[in-house]
């Protein structure tokens, strides 16, 4: 294959990383595997553009990003338009999308796992058009990021620090909104502290990302109007794995999920892919399932079968 590395410079781990040691060795390692490669190590505020220059290069089969979760979901976005295959380096501090895939959370070893990678098609998210490959929500995560946004921090333990000291803010003073729903017929209107919908349903995991991105479908949770209290207990539950346990919590699976917010406010905000946004009154989610291109470890068997045929 022939392959373009962007790598944020200033996202996470990569901040405290010798990158010319670092791209000697993706270049050692695809060569090695018969790929041929370009690095470039680039500052967060070049990332972007310069992904997008790569992927509409002739001959470019695939894109290898380096960063964290927002430098990831930009070159989902960028790979699923533009139709090659994505490698994803996890730099930052949660890595939701990778651990999804399965990909090595150490730098070194997964630029190893991504030189002998293979192509699979795994699924990709969208609210109002803009992709998404973890999660869209509102309401307490989008109030939680906006606090630690407000706090300032200069290392991946510092975020860890504000993201803890906003939960506990969040926590105290929960919020309550009116959402009206529409999921594949099935309607209804809800007083909420919270909604999140997810490329696919969240495994048990305390952090909350899919364990399989290839079901084709949308996770869809909605949690009642909490207390202190019930945020607490919530919270619980989630660290404990049984999210769909919690009572204030209703779970479905969709394709496709309108949302209407009947009393908005300009300064409400919704949070895709970890990045806090402006939310729009009403909202079309979709699941756009088998569209993006990864390069994982390997095929499970059960694609691998589909492939090549039964045999019978």
């Amino acid at each position: 294959m022939n392959l373009y590395a962007v790598f944020n410079r200033d996202g996470g781990t990569f901040r405290t990383t010798d990158m010319d040691a670092y791209c000697a060795h993706a270049l050692r390692a695809f060569e090695g595997a018969g790929h041929e490669i370009e690095c470039h190590v680039v500052s967060g505020d070049k990332v972007v553009e310069t992904m997008e220059r790569a992927a509409a290069m002739n001959g470019v089969d695939g894109l290898i990003a380096g960063g964290g979760d927002g430098t990831i979901s930009a070159a989902s976005s960028i790979a699923w338009k533009s139709g090659i295959a994505l490698g994803i380096v996890p730099a930052g501090t949660m890595n939701l999308f990778a651990r999804s895939l399965k990909i090595p959370l150490d730098i070194w070893d997964a630029i190893d796992t991504l030189s002998h990678s293979h192509i699979r098609d795994v699924d990709i998210a969208s609210a109002n058009g803009r992709s998404f490959v973890h999660q869209f929500s509102a309401g307490l995560h989008a109030r939680m990021v906006r606090y630690r946004n407000s706090m300032s921090y200069a290392s991946r333990l510092g975020k860890i620090r504000a993201s803890t000291r906003a939960a506990i803010g969040v926590m105290l003073n929960p919020p309550e909104f009116e959402v009206e729903f529409n999921a594949e017929g099935k309607t209804g209107v809800r007083r909420v502290s919270a909604i999140s919908v997810s490329n696919n349903e969240f495994g048990s995991d305390a952090l909350m990302y899919a364990d399989d991105v290839t079901r084709g479908h949308l996770g869809f949770y909605i949690a009642d109007p909490l207390t202190p209290a019930g945020v607490a207990k919530l919270t619980l539950d989630i660290l404990r794995g049984r999210l769909k346990d919690n009572e204030a919590v209703t779970a479905m699976t969709v394709t496709e999920l309108e949302l209407h917010f009947p009393r908005h406010r300009n300064d409400v905000r919704c949070v895709i892919d970890g990045e806090l946004l402006p939310m729009d009154r009403d909202i079309l989610l979709k699941i756009h399932a088998g569209e993006l291109k990864v390069l994982v470890d390997q095929i499970p068997q059960k694609e691998i079968t589909e492939q090549q045929g039964s045999g019978i």
